[in-house]
């Protein structure tokens, strides 16, 4: 009894190195070799139930926005580059729609410690490079080193779900010392008004005087405004955890582009 205890421990600690001998690269990029499931871990990284609330949980974004986000976790890259494989799985696969071409695909290449978000057409105006880059740097790897690959992939799908309804903004400047955008913005726009002012009190061009009092500049005030410059793909009362129509109805034939981001950990 107890030999054979000792033989089924050492056969499920085996399974994962078994599954990963098992695994073919060449085989996944194959076109018609789409899975029936949005989250495929070759690697068995995952519980059972670890890949089924990533399952729920992407179902159920997909079936509320039609935009649809995949999970794949591969052992190796075969000395290929992550960001080739991750858009040739997507096309492959069709992750999104056809229509739209508004998939997103997260490759996670376990042994050489690399990942990529890879952003179909329809989704790169919302889920710009820097987003993809900051949610792997931000997000993705901390939990990554700290080998908690599901909270990793749990919050970093948040935050590409977010980043597809307008809802995810950069916290922060890359570059130390850099002058935001609207900033810039604000200083150029109140030089051209004072110029103006300036300007507009001599010559033919009448006085900013009026039966009415002063007036000000007559043209129309434009103030920037907030936000990022990512397109809003809709908006959500919260998160996707909840309750979907059913199982995931397979991919639609969406298309990629270079959109996206690697990283490592």
């Amino acid at each position: 009894m107890k030999k054979i205890f000792t033989l089924g421990l050492v056969f499920l600690f085996c399974l994962p190195v078994l599954a990963q001998n098992n695994f073919s690269l060449d085989a996944l990029l194959k076109p018609g070799s789409a899975p029936h499931t949005l989250v495929n871990d070759y690697t068995q990284t995952l519980t059972a139930d670890q890949v089924q609330a990533l399952e729920h949980k992407l179902v159920a974004f997909d079936d509320s926005t039609t935009n649809q986000v995949s999970v794949v976790i591969i052992p190796g890259l075969d000395g290929k580059e992550i960001s080739d494989v991750a858009i040739q799985i997507g096309r492959a696969w069709g992750v999104g729609g056809k229509s739209f071409n508004n998939g997103v695909l997260l490759l996670i290449a376990k042994n050489d410690h690399k990942l990529h978000i890879a952003v179909g057409y329809g989704l790169e105006g919302a889920i710009t490079d820097l987003y993809a880059s900051q949610i792997i740097e931000d997000i993705i790897v901390p939990n990554f080193k700290g080998e908690d690959y599901y909270r990793g992939i749990d919050m970093g799908t948040d935050a590409i779900m977010d980043a597809a309804q307008g809802k995810y903004h950069v916290a922060r400047e890359k570059s130390a010392g850099k002058i935001p955008a609207r900033t810039i913005f604000l200083i150029i726009f109140l030089v051209i008004i004072f110029l103006v002012i300036i300007g507009g009190g001599g010559g033919n061009g009448g006085s900013f005087m009026s039966r009415r009092g002063y007036r000000g500049f007559n043209g129309p005030f434009i103030f920037p405004t907030g936000g990022s410059g990512g397109s809003s793909w809709g908006s959500s009362g919260g998160g996707f955890g909840g309750g979907s129509g059913g199982g995931f109805g397979g991919f639609g034939g969406g298309s990629f582009g270079g959109g996206g981001a690697s990283g490592g950990w």
